[in-house]
């Protein structure tokens, strides 16, 4: 009878035992946290493309699109092709012309979305032109999110010969020179 009741309370033990070391596994860390995205990953560009220009000031156009499920906002630009890029969007003024503004807060892509920049409206422009951007040419840009993260893609060059909007009031941005 003896060696019935340890043997029973081995197998007691080892039933606590393997209970207590499966437990521990499940309980180690807690529940995996998951990685955070970078808002880059989620953000594509599509139909990008320039204005060529020969000198002065130019234009990025394009689709922003945002696969991810929370809004992406781009916060600034940059590229070779240019030594200052701003986010702009285009507005009426008082007298009900449509002018060019800096973008202050960025351009938001809806989570799921698009963001449309198009001459006329939102665009990214390119101020201080390094060289000529003539048709047929590719240019580099690079987007800043606002979570630090960037989206670099490449524009190719065209001809066009609208979106001469005025900047601030002050003179009309000409930029098919």
């Amino acid at each position: 009878m003896k060696t019935s009741t340890i043997t029973g309370r081995l197998a007691i033990c080892a039933v606590v035992l393997i209970l207590a070391l499966t437990g521990c596994a499940g309980t180690g860390a807690g529940p995996a946290t998951p990685t955070p995205t970078a808002a880059s990953d989620t953000l594509s560009v599509t139909d990008a493309w320039v204005k060529a220009a020969d000198t002065g000031m130019s234009a990025g156009f394009g689709i922003l699109e945002n696969s991810g499920t929370e809004d992406v906002t781009v916060v600034s630009a940059e590229s070779p092709a240019a030594s200052m890029l701003e986010l702009h969007e285009t507005v009426p003024n008082d007298t009900g012309d449509m002018v060019m503004q800096r973008k202050e807060d960025g351009f938001v892509v809806p989570a799921g979305g698009t963001l449309e920049l198009a001459p006329g409206g939102n665009h990214i422009m390119l101020m201080a032109l390094t060289g000529p951007i003539k048709a047929g040419d590719e240019i580099t840009v690079i987007l800043t999110l606002s979570d630090g993260s960037t989206h670099g893609f490449a524009a190719a060059a065209k001809d066009y010969s609208g979106a001469n909007e005025t900047y601030s009031g002050a003179k009309t941005m000409d930029t098919k020179k």
